[in-house]
């Protein structure tokens, strides 16, 4: 992150137990630090053990991740970055529309058969992504699942309001935009420019939702510090 970026997303993230005066003690390295190297990974595909040395060492930075993931603050961070773009665009900050869809991925050998399946239609052998989007295709919600799991039964987990079911017409052969369904698909876009997310390489599907957030986190941190930078900035991300 450059200074900008820094210190937009410096005042979102959350207080430190130890500094609210909770349980805990300091950290061994700053916050932008680990976010930085974590978005490396992501951004870059690279292993953990393969973290460049300018970055704190690759235990403490997982630890980091895996801790942030377990308490829920990587989605925290995310949904108070989605909160600042939308109010940027000139909406409230509760969309009143979402778009779900979902999107299967190959698993590598190291994801355990009991959260891979295959998916007969895209014949991917692995996990699928759902994703549930507001119009500007900004994250709400995400679940990862075994690639045989049906967009239906994956729906029930993510919502629990009414679905418009935008189908595709009997005779339409090839790509066809519909309504509303680009939104989610050009999320889907953003998020394999991560190359981390090229493949699934995650053994717990928690941790692949996890990067899924992060890879949506640098998106909306950029967008915000853009909105901030003015109009020049903003068509460059």
């Amino acid at each position: 992150m450059n200074d900008e970026e820094w210190a937009l997303v410096r005042d979102l993230l959350p207080v430190p137990g130890w500094l609210a005066g909770r349980n805990g003690r300091p950290e061994g390295y700053c916050h932008r630090q680990m976010i930085d190297a974590i978005r490396y990974l992501v951004d870059n595909g690279i292993k953990w053990r393969s973290m460049p040395s300018d970055f704190p060492p690759w235990p403490r930075v997982y630890a980091f991740f895996a801790r942030w993931r377990d308490t829920g603050l990587v989605a925290e961070v995310h949904d108070r970055l989605r909160d600042a773009v939308r109010v940027a665009e000139g909406r409230d900050q509760e969309p009143s529309a979402a778009i779900v869809d979902s999107q299967s991925v190959k698993a590598d050998a190291t994801v355990a058969l009991t959260s891979r399946g295959f998916d007969v239609g895209k014949k991917a052998n692995g996990r699928k992504r759902h994703l549930l989007t507001d119009t500007l295709g900004l994250l709400l919600d995400v679940l990862v699942t075994p690639a045989s799991t049906t967009d239906r039964d994956a729906a029930r987990i993510l919502l629990g309001v009414t679905l418009d079911i935008v189908r595709r017409s009997d005779d339409t052969r090839g790509f066809e935009v519909l309504p509303r369904r680009w939104a989610v698909e050009r999320s889907f876009a953003w998020c394999l420019r991560s190359r981390r997310l090229a493949r699934d390489y995650e053994r717990r599907t928690d941790t692949s939702e996890a990067l899924i957030l992060w890879s949506m986190t640098m998106l909306t941190s950029r967008r915000v510090t853009a909105r901030h930078q003015g109009p020049a900035q903003m068509r460059a991300v």
